[in-house]
């Protein structure tokens, strides 16, 4: 066995995968450059710490549960200049996640709504939150199993549990009273452990009549709505550039930095 051969045993059984897979090349690249042994140590380190990252990275992403991978380097905000850009990339930099601060997208269909909740969501994966995105209507019929098996205290907690909460679709039609109970306790839970962004079709002042108990409906929005920054998406639907047989276009100009 060759010396070589020996190391790479030793790097497997220390489970330094990374160093593992550029040995190799960063032999030659040592080689041909004349680097010194700490050069070399140096590149190997860098190469396992990354490795770590991304593994970290991939877990941290599905445990989110995104529907799709979307990010804000593939959302082309020349489409549509009447997307607040600029608020959008300061809401990138996760502030408001190490805030507990939570946020509204609001705006009609098509605009790009659940593109840049999950982009949002996956910015905050890559800065080291735990992240959970759910549709409403899947999250209320999640919580409402759970009183037909009395298994709500712990369905709840999963929703309470991340550093960020992502709702798409919400307030899309009129909730049931249970419903409306399960909102306002995970509303009133999440207040203190996290943060949340809801996405809307409809305006917040179009929210009242969908609860069935207007002094709950009040306990909700007036928590939700004074808490949150709001995000105003207006203009053309981004959607028409996603017919068959086209694909959507990075952003050449605003990149988020990792």
């Amino acid at each position: 066995m060759s010396d070589l051969q020996h190391q790479v045993k030793k790097l497997k059984n220390l489970k330094l995968g990374g160093m593992l897979e550029t040995l190799e090349i960063r032999l030659k690249q040592c080689q041909d450059e004349h680097l010194g042994y700490l050069e070399f140590l140096e590149f190997l380190l860098e190469d396992e710490l990354q490795r770590r990252a991304n593994k970290k990275l991939e877990t941290r992403v599905s445990q989110a549960h995104f529907e799709e991978i979307k990010t804000l380097e593939t959302f082309n905000f020349e489409f549509n200049t009447k997307i607040p850009s600029r608020q959008i990339m300061d809401l990138a930099t996760c502030q408001f996640v190490e805030r507990k601060e939570w946020v509204l997208l609001i705006g009609p269909v098509g605009v790009g709504k659940s593109h840049i909740i999950q982009a949002l969501g996956h910015q905050a994966c890559r800065l080291g939150y735990r992240v959970l995105f759910t549709r409403a209507s899947k999250m209320l019929t999640d919580l409402g199993g759970g009183h037909a098996d009395d298994t709500w205290e712990n369905r709840l907690r999963r929703y309470i549990k991340p550093d960020l909460l992502l709702i798409d679709d919400f307030a899309m039609k009129e909730l049931t009273l249970k419903q409306a109970e399960d909102f306002y306790e995970l509303v009133n839970e999440r207040s203190h452990a996290g943060s949340l962004v809801l996405a809307s079709n409809r305006s917040p002042k179009d929210w009242y009549p969908l609860f069935p108990n207007p002094v709950l409906a009040e306990g909700i929005l007036d928590r939700v709505i004074n808490k949150a920054h709001h995000v105003v998406l207006t203009g053309r639907s981004y959607r028409t550039q996603l017919k068959p047989g086209q694909e959507e276009q990075p952003l050449p100009k605003e990149v988020i930095e990792v």
